[in-house]
């Protein structure tokens, strides 16, 4: 058993409560690699902005969760060597089973998400129950996931959205115990987060989806007052790096993200905590492609991945800044 204290991991409790007094969202940013880390912590850093560092089941198969946990160890002692001893939560993201999730608190998780929402809803107010009783025996945050969002990020699939329903926010936050309760009011994960017929066109011929549900959202607030509430599938999709992508072999087409002037209304509300896992992904993607397109002779990966890591950190300390809303809160 690894007690994320020891790590000098925080768990979202306090965190969360200072978020809902300020109306700011904490960034939940994903991450499978060292550079999508050190990117992470320099941004959070340099805007002295509160972290959660997301892994799904995939990234922590890929990366290995022994060393995960040193990573994480790691991007603790990072940022107290950048300067700011930023708080930094370590947060399993759609862990699909309990025994997942109590596999991750057990290797110093400070976090965990259960996500039983492609369950009926009372086999999801089971299971969730269970993660959240065993977490709380650690001092371990659990979010839970009521609705469900389309798209597709990893093993978690849906072809389209059910919307929360407000009516039972109540009955399952209160009979889970969950920490906080990711919602569905149209965001959606991936990329490709909505098909051309669902969008409408700008002056500028670009795709532009349909609004967020705050009506939902609202309700929500008013049925869960002072309740944090976690928006998934959150990426805007930024066209640069989109446009970068296909000038250099790529092929995302008609490639649509959720308007940040909507994420930062939502973070102003309930919400808070936004996921961006995709954005991250393509900023990555975008400067790999570019550097080995003009620079077809470096087969050095620092070469590559060192651009691709300073797009990342200046992407995620705009949205931090201006998105988010969650400069100088870390303190």
């Amino acid at each position: 058993m690894v007690d994320y204290k020891e790590l000098g991991l925080v768990n979202s409790k306090a965190m969360f409560k200072k978020a809902l007094k300020g109306g700011y969202a904490i960034p939940g940013y994903n991450f499978n690699n060292m550079e999508q880390l050190q990117a992470i912590i320099q941004a959070c850093v340099e805007t002295e902005s509160p972290v959660i560092l997301q892994v799904s089941k995939g990234a922590r198969k890929y990366a290995n969760q022994t060393i995960l946990r040193y990573m994480a160890e790691g991007a603790v002692q990072y940022a107290k060597e950048l300067g700011k001893e930023i708080p930094i939560v370590l947060h399993l993201d759609h862990g699909d089973s309990y025994e997942l999730c109590k596999s991750c608190i057990d290797m110093g998780f400070s976090s965990v998400m259960y996500d039983g929402s492609s369950l009926t809803y009372d086999k999801n107010i089971q299971i969730s129950k269970r993660v959240v009783e065993y977490a709380h025996k650690h001092d371990v945050s659990v979010e839970c996931e009521l609705g469900v969002l389309a798209g597709i990020e990893e093993h978690v699939k849906a072809e389209k959205s059910t919307y929360t329903q407000p009516e039972e926010v109540v009955d399952f936050s209160s009979r889970t115990g969950c920490d906080s309760l990711a919602i569905s009011i149209g965001t959606s994960h991936g990329a490709n987060k909505f098909k051309p017929e669902q969008c409408e066109r700008n002056e500028e011929g670009r795709l532009v989806p349909p609004p967020l549900r705050f009506d939902i959202l609202e309700e929500i607030q008013k049925k869960l007052p002072g309740f944090p509430i976690v928006l998934h599938g959150s990426s805007s999709v930024p066209k640069e790096f989109v446009d970068i992508i296909n000038a250099n072999g790529g092929g995302l087409k008609d490639a649509v993200g959720i308007p940040e002037d909507q994420l930062r209304k939502a973070a102003s509300m309930n919400v808070c905590k936004i996921n961006i896992d995709s954005d991250g992904r393509l900023a990555v993607t975008a400067m790999i492609r570019k550097t080995l397109a003009e620079k077809p002779a470096v087969f050095d990966p620092r070469k590559y991945l060192g651009p691709a890591r300073e797009a990342l950190a200046k992407m995620y300390a705009r949205k931090n800044r201006e998105v988010l809303g969650s400069a100088n809160k870390a303190f």
